[in-house]
C-alpha cells in the first residue's frame, strides 16, 4: 500500500520480472548446452593414440661428438620400440647436449649432457628432483638416483671430461635404467 492508501502493484510485478529474467537465462542456458552436445556428437573425433615423430640423430651425434669437450652419450642396441623424438647440441650453452626418447609404454626418457656446474644443470635437466642415497651400477657406471621433481633420474656419478650425464624422464627407474644401461660415451 502506498502512503495514501491505494495498492502498490510496484513491489510484485518487480520480483515477477526478476523470476522471468532468472527463468529466461536458465533456459538460454539449456539450449545453449543442448545445442554444444549435439554439436560434439557430429564432429569427427581421433581416439587413436597420435604417431610418434621419430627423428633420426646421426648426424646431430656426429656434430656433437667431433665439438664437444667430452665424451657424448647415445644409446647402442636399444630395440626399435625405443623412438627417437628429439635431438640438439649448444655449443655455446655449456655444450650441451640432448637426446630424447619415446619409451615403449608412451613416457619419455631424455639423456642430457652438459659442462655446466653440476648442481644448476642436474636441477634444470631432471625437473627439480633431489638426490637420494641409492646408488646402481649401471653398465659398470655408478649413478645416483634422483626423485620429487617432474621426472625422476638417473645422475652419473663423478663426470666424464669435465660434464654431466643425467638420464632422466617420466618412466619410472627400470626404464631409466634400461637407457643408461645402453649408453655408449665417444
Amino acid at each position: 500500500m502506498s502512503a495514501s492508501g491505494t495498492c502498490d502493484d510496484r513491489g510484485v510485478a518487480g520480483s515477477n520480472g526478476k523470476q522471468k529474467t532468472a527463468r529466461d537465462m536458465i533456459l538460454s542456458l539449456g539450449v545453449i548446452m543442448i545445442a554444444a552436445w549435439v554439436i560434439y556428437l557430429f564432429v569427427p573425433h581421433d581416439d587413436r593414440p597420435r604417431d610418434v615423430q621419430q627423428v633420426d640423430y646421426r648426424v646431430e651425434l656426429l656434430t656433437a661428438r667431433r665439438a664437444a669437450a667430452y665424451p657424448v652419450a647415445a644409446p647402442e642396441g636399444l630395440p626399435d620400440t625405443w623412438k627417437a623424438t628429439s635431438v640438439r647440441f649448444k655449443s655455446d650453452a655449456f655444450d650441451a647436449w640432448h637426446l630424447g626418447f619415446h619409451a615403449p609404454d608412451g613416457e619419455y626418457v631424455t639423456i642430457e649432457q652438459s659442462t655446466q656446474e653440476r648442481a644448476k644443470f642436474v636441477d634444470a635437466a631432471s625437473q627439480g628432483s633431489t638426490a637420494t642415497k641409492v646408488t646402481e651400477q649401471i653398465g659398470g657406471r655408478t649413478w645416483i638416483r634422483y626423485t620429487g621433481g617432474r621426472y625422476d633420474a638417473l645422475v652419473l656419478q663423478g663426470s666424464t671430461a669435465g660434464s654431466t650425464t643425467v638420464v632422466a624422464g617420466t618412466g619410472g627407474f627400470a626404464q631409466l635404467s634400461v637407457m643408461a644401461g645402453a649408453l655408449k660415451l665417444s
